[in-house]
């Protein structure tokens, strides 16, 4: 594990100092923000331990355009992700780091790949226009990038969602409600 993940990880879990906080960043008034819960479980392989990472969150924009910032339970600020087309800045109370796309962002910070643009559909409760996807017979179920993402609970404001692919990662989201 890096020490860059080894950092964040850290910092999602216990939370940081209210002495090494980032500002907290305007938000337009006519942008469309989530905000909310979430939880990624990355299990165990044969060369790694399995993981977790909590944290508030607020995610702003679309997937060419937008912001995600990350919280203590207390209200610190542990991340602030920006980004545009061709470049994610991400900035913690330690330094800062620039990254080409989403993937790699995700890729450098928790080891694995997660679905960001896929998430700004996801959490509104439906499929994202980027990808084939394959629905369950009730609707509340779909697969798409191969992930099985479940809205069944949609209407208490959760979401899940589930990789296939090892190491399989699970992201479960509880979204404030307005």
């Amino acid at each position: 594990m890096s020490w860059r993940r080894l950092l964040l990880t850290a910092a999602l879990v216990g939370g940081l100092s209210a002495c090494a906080v980032v500002p907290p960043a305007a938000v337009s008034a006519n942008s469309d923000t989530l905000s909310g819960r979430m939880t990624v479980r990355i299990d165990a392989t044969a060369t790694s331990a399995a993981s977790a990472v909590s944290a508030g969150f607020e995610l702003s924009g679309n997937a060419d355009r937008g912001g995600l910032d990350l919280n203590t339970p207390f209200g610190t600020t542990l991340a602030r992700a920006r980004w545009e087309p061709g470049s994610v800045t991400v900035h913690t109370p330690q330094d800062a780091a620039t990254y080409s796309d989403l993937n790699a962002m995700t890729r450098a910070l928790l080891g694995e790949d997660l679905p960001v643009a896929a998430l700004f559909d996801w959490l509104r409760g439906r499929t994202w226009s980027g990808a084939p996807v394959t629905s369950s017979s009730s609707g509340a179920e779909f697969a798409q990038l191969g992930w099985d993402v479940s809205l069944a609970q949609f209407a208490d404001s959760w979401v899940s969602a589930r990789r296939r692919q090892a190491p399989a990662v699970t992201v479960r989201i509880k979204l404030d409600t307005p």
